[in-house]
């Protein structure tokens, strides 16, 4: 069994709809994949739809944190998508989002880079799916701002430049809390080294089940954040973290193996999978 379960969709910043997803990864030989977008399970419906019986899809959602000034990602997976606890969530994280934009929008045209709000909207599949900086950095380079998405964020919105303005955040253990009252498992998303060993016992704490360790990154820090989860007791998952880019391999090129996952899998049918 071949498996991806880290990818994203036009609900958050993926630049291919879940139809194409699901077409692409069922291209690409996989067998199980998971939708998580940032903050968003909107993609997870249509997914599902497409999927039919040719690849299993399980639900999921990759969640916002922030510690100590620090972004955090948590990947819940096995969610009930159309959880309440999950949409008010959304609806008050987007309210951030949106006020956020603004104020970056703002602040551009202060600097002479007028690019009216709509024309970030335009970058989202619909209304529903919260604005984000690929969304600007790919308004501006469709204005001539920019020459590329790196560029846009080089000289325009990264965290440090001018316009930057930092987004309200919850804690780690806020998002944990709403993926495990989501019916969820909370899953670290590719957690940096540094603050593997401050941050974890709080993290368990709230209901932490596993960490993210298998990604398309060097051995030496996929063996190191393994260990770490495996001292800790809890499970290892892994995925591509594929949004569609340029520079992103073709969904399958990167995949875990059944025996990679099990533990995470038999979590995932004690539940509703």
């Amino acid at each position: 069994m071949r498996l991806d379960l880290h990818m994203h969709t036009t609900f958050s910043d993926g630049l291919r709809a879940p139809e194409e997803v699901v077409e692409m990864a069922v291209a690409g030989g996989l067998d199980v994949i998971s939708i998580t977008d940032h903050d968003n399970t909107g993609g997870v419906a249509p997914a599902l739809r497409a999927a039919g019986d040719r690849i299993r899809v399980i639900p999921g959602v990759e969640m916002s944190a922030r510690w100590r000034g620090e972004s955090i990602h948590v990947l819940g997976y096995f969610v009930d998508p159309a959880s309440t606890r999950l949409m008010d969530h959304y609806r008050e994280l987007h309210a951030r989002r949106h006020t956020r934009m603004r104020r970056i929008v703002e602040r551009l045209a202060a600097q002479g880079v007028r690019l009216p709000l709509e024309n970030v909207g335009d970058q989202r599949a619909s209304g529903a799916v919260p604005y984000t900086r690929p969304h600007l950095a790919r308004a501006l380079v469709q204005a001539g701002y920019a020459t590329s998405v790196g560029d846009a964020f080089a000289r325009y919105i990264g965290a440090d430049c001018p316009a930057y303005v930092l987004v309200e955040s919850p804690t780690p253990e806020e998002v944990i809390d709403t993926i495990t009252a989501a019916g969820g498992v909370a899953v670290w998303a590719h957690p940096p080294l540094h603050q593997i060993d401050a941050l974890l016992p709080l993290m368990i704490g709230a209901g932490l089940r596993g960490m993210e360790a298998y990604r398309p990154w060097s051995p030496t820090v996929r063996d190191a954040v393994r260990a770490r989860a495996r001292a800790a007791g809890l499970f290892v998952t892994g995925g591509s973290d594929w949004h569609g880019r340029d520079r992103d391999a073709e969904l399958g090129d990167f995949h875990v193996t059944e025996s990679d996952v099990s533990e995470f899998l038999e979590a995932g049918r004690a539940g509703r999978w």
